[in-house]
């Protein structure tokens, strides 16, 4: 039976972007925390109880267990289950893989191969290449920030750029790897094999990527010759398997499959070249686990949410706004677009954004015969944007606090992201092309 609109069904949003969104401003701007990471004083996990608990006040025709039922039914979705699984799995790839060296070592074995005076247009591909590997824009931030300021001292070039190149460069790669919880959460919310979107998204991020090396190139070379860097020590070994499941991934080779063998492959190598014991590769894998815990449980509490909303008639309001603002596909696509940045600037988070965002747009591509492909492509997309350019987000505050600098410092440096907003929207101007059957 299909729902009326009902605007009231949103206030659970509503009441999770007040606590989340309040609290972030608060001790962001109004009493700034000591770490300066004010919008990660509320745990995310929290407020969405909080939207959590006011969900279940609303829609007095359902009975409390008819709620549970309609929360079990959200959460037992087959895709959710799927994205919970691969989040274990990823977690405890990430954690073993950075113990045993892989990152570094694949960073500074390509820092060797760089003529010094292309160090930072060397450094945005680097950053490129080991985001894909890793699938996580803050762990390659973490890992070559540091290198972006050395670059940046020995080339006489301007540290906010450097390091606004790698951030770039990040999320480049966070926005096309598979084993991305951006990825993840975007292909299995719309129910699409990860090699169909990676395609899709491919098609927009090279070009923005291509523009952005371009102008950095530019830029380093009109500044004149950099001074000789450093040599940088790294181990063959720890790089090969990095490689090998870029390789893998790109193949379309199943996520379950690159990510388990993965982790394999780091244990043996780390075994190898001695940077693991056994039990450091456990214990590796076990925290790696425990960090994508609170992603897997906002998971949980959002597709909750959404079933108690789509049930009281959120979801049909939400579409009857698109509809009268946007009459065509391209309308769809630009308001799926919105909807996930307007998610992403208010919680800080691409995966949250793209969790929350990921059951509207599905309503919203079925309405406007979008591929579902194309959806899970405009997600990431626009949630990768959003998230390398607020200076309250994670991925520019760990730049910034590596280099000494502010992070609104950064922002008029982020050429990668600009270009990927255009890219996009010439995208959707231009149209999806149609598959021939």
């Amino acid at each position: 039976m299909k729902k009326k609109p009902n605007g009231l069904a949103l206030l659970p949003i509503v009441a999770f972007l007040i606590v989340y969104l309040g609290s972030g401003i608060y001790y962001e701007y109004i009493r700034p925390s000591e770490d300066g990471m004010g919008f990660y004083v509320m745990s995310v996990v929290v407020a969405f109880m909080i939207a959590l608990a006011v969900a279940f006040c609303q829609n007095k025709e359902l009975s409390f267990d008819d709620k549970i039922k309609a929360c079990a039914r959200g959460i037992g979705n087959e895709n959710i289950t799927i994205m919970l699984f691969i989040f274990l799995l990823a977690g405890a790839f990430s954690g073993v893989a950075s113990e045993a060296g892989g990152a570094a070592s694949t960073a500074n074995m390509l820092l060797n191969i760089i003529p010094a005076s292309f160090a930072i247009p060397g450094l945005f591909i680097i950053a490129c290449l080991i985001s894909m590997a890793m699938g996580t824009s803050c762990g390659t931030i973490s890992v070559l920030v540091p290198i972006a300021a050395g670059v940046a001292s020995s080339a006489g070039l301007s540290l906010p750029f450097c390091v606004a190149t790698v951030v770039g460069g990040a999320m480049f790669g966070d926005n096309l790897s598979f084993i991305s919880d951006t990825t993840i959460a975007a292909t299995k919310t719309q129910g699409v094999e990860m090699k169909d979107k990676f395609r899709a998204n491919f098609k927009i991020a090279l070009p923005a990527a291509i523009a952005t090396l371009i102008v950095i190139t530019i830029v380093c070379v009109a500044s004149g010759d950099a001074s000789p860097m450093d040599h940088f020590d790294y181990n063959l070994l720890q790089a090969i398997p990095y490689f090998l499941v870029l390789i893998a991934a790109i193949c379309g080779v199943n996520v379950f499959i690159v990510l388990g063998c993965g982790s394999i492959l780091f244990v043996i190598v780390g075994l190898i070249t001695g940077s693991l014991t056994m039990s450091t590769a456990f214990s590796s894998m076990g925290n790696g686990t425990s960090g994508m815990f609170e992603t897997m449980v906002v998971a949980i509490l959002v597709a909750a949410i959404g079933e108690l909303m789509k049930e009281f008639g959120g979801f049909e309001y939400i579409l009857s706004v698109i509809r009268k603002m946007f009459k065509s596909k391209r309308g769809g696509e630009l308001g799926i677009g919105i909807l996930t940045s307007i998610m992403d600037i208010a919680t800080a988070n691409n995966t949250v954004a793209i969790v929350m965002a990921g059951p509207i747009a599905k309503e919203v591509s079925n309405e406007y015969d979008i591929s579902p492909e194309r959806t899970a492509s405009l997600m990431d997309i626009f949630s990768c944007i959003w998230q390398g350019i607020i200076p309250y987000g994670a991925q520019l505050l760990i730049a910034a606090g590596l280099a000494g600098i502010g992070s609104i410092t950064i922002i008029p440096f982020l050429y990668y992201q600009g270009f990927l907003l255009i890219a996009v929207i010439i995208s959707i101007i231009i149209g999806e092309k149609k598959k021939a059957k």
